[in-house]
């Protein structure tokens, strides 16, 4: 590991701290990324540097926000942010489960190399997130997405993966107010903004309950 990729997990460790457990977990994970990256774009070239506060430490900060929550469903896992990171940090909870869904086969392929190196409990669900449905067979507790696409399509395809109790948790960045404006016309949402960790312009979108609004054709 270069000196500036280890200064960088020390500053993401110390916003979102882990057992040493955990650490080994990721550390596994990241050499697999980095490994995987020389051939196959995972993520931008540019934030590899800082990948640890950048990705790593971006998909820890959502644990706060669902401390008790262990069934998850990440949508469009992509390199595995949030999905394989909260998988790995969940991986000595017997009940934990998180679903990993990814479209793209070359990211799929790479998904569940991951899981095999960490032993993170998670499943690879190779289908595109509209195909989902009520596949998965009970609601999660939590509904994560990082970068997949603008609030009101990502609403869409969240609803229907809702149950009462379920949190979606939604990676947004410094556009977010507009996109709940555009959102707000579809949907009646009860949500909060919470600033993220790892980003001034960042924000998490927590999404307590969604109602369909009536349009007029």
């Amino acid at each position: 590991m270069s000196a500036e990729l280890d200064a960088d997990r020390g500053r993401a460790l110390a916003l979102t701290p882990v057992s040493p457990e955990v650490e080994k977990r990721l550390e596994k994970f990241v050499a697999l990324l980095l490994e995987t990256q020389a051939h196959t774009n995972l993520i931008a070239a540019s934030t590899i540097p800082v990948l640890w506060t950048r990705h790593i430490a971006d998909s820890l900060q959502l644990l706060k926000l669902a401390p008790d929550a262990r069934m998850w469903i990440d949508l469009g896992s992509g390199a595995g942010f949030p999905g394989l990171v909260i998988a790995c940090a969940l991986a000595a909870e017997p009940d934990a489960k998180i679903h990993l869904v990814e479209s793209v086969g070359k990211k799929a392929a790479f998904l569940r190399e991951a899981v095999r190196v960490t032993g993170a409990p998670a499943i690879v669900e190779q289908k595109r997130i509209e195909n989902i449905g009520d596949s998965l067979g009970t609601r999660a507790d939590v509904i994560t997405a990082r970068a997949v696409a603008p609030l009101k399509l990502l609403l869409d395809q969240v609803y229907p993966l809702m149950g009462p109790k379920t949190l979606a948790l939604l990676h947004k960045g410094q556009d977010v107010e507009a996109e709940l404006t555009e959102a707000s016309k579809y949907w009646s949402i009860e949500a909060d903004l919470v600033p993220s960790l790892t980003s001034p312009q960042g924000r998490i979108v927590v999404v307590r309950h969604l109602v369909a609004r009536k349009t007029v054709a």
